[in-house]
């Protein structure tokens, strides 16, 4: 499980800002929100996990939006690689967490 820093910090690549935009319509700043709303469910990606330590986050931005996101932690930061709505059958891992 990822020990999340503190004080939340984010180390964006700028290729990744766009590409998120681009394919997926998710702006940074509304990803950086999953990390400080309820809900949020974090998972291991071992099988992304060769290189670095990757993990995936389950969480809901301020306007209710589920977003799935895949993150490492360098520097003691955040570094978001993708993220993207939830699937259906991601959205029931938050409802059932909730429950």
């Amino acid at each position: 499980m990822a020990k999340l820093p503190v004080p939340l910090t984010f180390d964006w690549d700028p290729g990744n800002v766009e590409k998120n935009w681009q394919k997926h319509k998710v702006h940074f700043k509304e990803a950086e929100e999953v990390f400080f709303n309820k809900l949020l469910i974090i998972l291991e990606d071992i099988k992304h996990s060769q290189k670095e330590n990757r993990f995936i986050a389950l969480g809901i931005t301020n306007e209710n939006r589920n977003l799935y996101i895949v993150f490492t932690i360098r520097n003691k930061k955040i570094r978001i690689i993708s993220a993207r709505n939830q699937s259906k059958s991601e959205r029931r891992l938050n409802v059932n967490k909730e429950a």
